[in-house]
């Protein structure tokens, strides 16, 4: 097996979904971070993942209790092929984090960053010598939504990111290249600019937070989960495909764009989305909320799975 033993930086929920995953994969886990209840908190993670992972068909050589806790990042990397890195995203803690283990990493290790908030370049300052360094920032949980965004640059030496990738697949991700930096890489950016003018509407009066909400997982939101936005347009021109779609409706959207909301998370933006998510989640708790999310993921990761197989 290709990176057999891995390592992950940060035990919080990502660094505990990830490590899920790892072991789910036939892979050995060792893990650092500084919380105190840090073991009995992953692992009851992991307990809660793994009726969902074997349910997705990933846990036929996984083993839950290969994984150790170590006492400093340095010791958890000694030794692991591939290190998955969660610290808090404040760039001191990561490059201190950087300066400790890379004296110690082996020499063909990758170190990938699950960062969503900072860049490439930024981190890279934290290394004397980057070249196995890259972006691997997944979506929450990790070990349930299938994207990894995956970043190299020039300072990346050849092949690292194709490693990277090679690994995510291999325990079940889908991935996606990014060619070149950008602050919040690609799909955080799509949800951004989705939010934006789903709190536009709430705003302005067209529609409650509950029905804006209900229009996309009602809407394209299922559309979406089988294919992106331009592809499902280049179909919905039949055989004239995304030409014929452009050629009809380029004024359409013209207008739809000039037309968007711009708007800022001010106090009272806030308070108003607030309201409008109590009164949709109609007193349910995060937690019961939670749940519901993920019982529906995981059908719908079920049901698609055997199709995406044959793609």
């Amino acid at each position: 097996m290709e990176f057999a033993h891995t390592a992950c930086l940060g035990g919080g929920v990502i660094g505990a979904s990830w490590a899920a995953l790892f072991l789910a994969s036939g892979r050995s886990v060792a893990l650092f971070d500084p919380a105190s209840d840090i073991e009995v908190s992953v692992r009851n993670y992991i307990e809660t993942a793994w009726p969902t992972l074997t349910d997705l068909g990933l846990t036929e050589n996984g083993n839950p209790d290969a994984i150790c806790f170590l006492k400093t990042a340095a010791e958890a990397v000694a030794g692991a092929a591939f290190i998955q890195e969660n610290v808090p995203e404040r760039l001191p803690i990561k490059h201190a984090t950087f300066a400790e283990i890379e004296p110690v990493l082996d020499r063909g290790a990758i170190v990938a960053s699950s960062a969503s908030g900072l860049m490439l370049s930024q981190m890279q300052g934290g290394w004397q010598d980057p070249a196995r360094f890259v972006l691997g920032h997944p979506f929450n949980p990790p070990h349930l939504i299938p994207l990894v965004e995956v970043l190299g640059n020039d300072q990346t030496a050849e092949g690292v990111v194709d490693e990277a990738q090679r690994f995510y697949e291999a325990v079940g991700k889908v991935t996606i290249r990014l060619n070149k930096e950008k602050n919040g890489h690609v799909a955080n950016r799509l949800q951004a600019a989705i939010w934006r003018e789903a709190i536009s509407l709430v705003i302005e009066g067209v529609a409650s937070v509950e029905d804006v909400d209900k229009a996309i997982w009602a809407g394209p939101g299922l559309r979406w989960a089988a294919m992106g936005p331009t592809m499902l347009f280049h179909l919905g021109a039949g055989e004239g495909g995304l030409q014929a779609f452009c050629d009809h409706f380029s004024d359409t959207f013209n207008g739809w764009w000039d037309d968007l909301g711009q708007v800022y998370l001010t106090e009272d933006v806030a308070k108003t989305l607030i309201r409008g998510v109590e009164d949709a989640a109609d007193g349910q708790s995060p937690a019961e909320l939670s749940a519901r999310r993920d019982a529906l993921i995981l059908a719908m990761q079920k049901a698609t799975s055997s199709l995406r197989k044959t793609d």
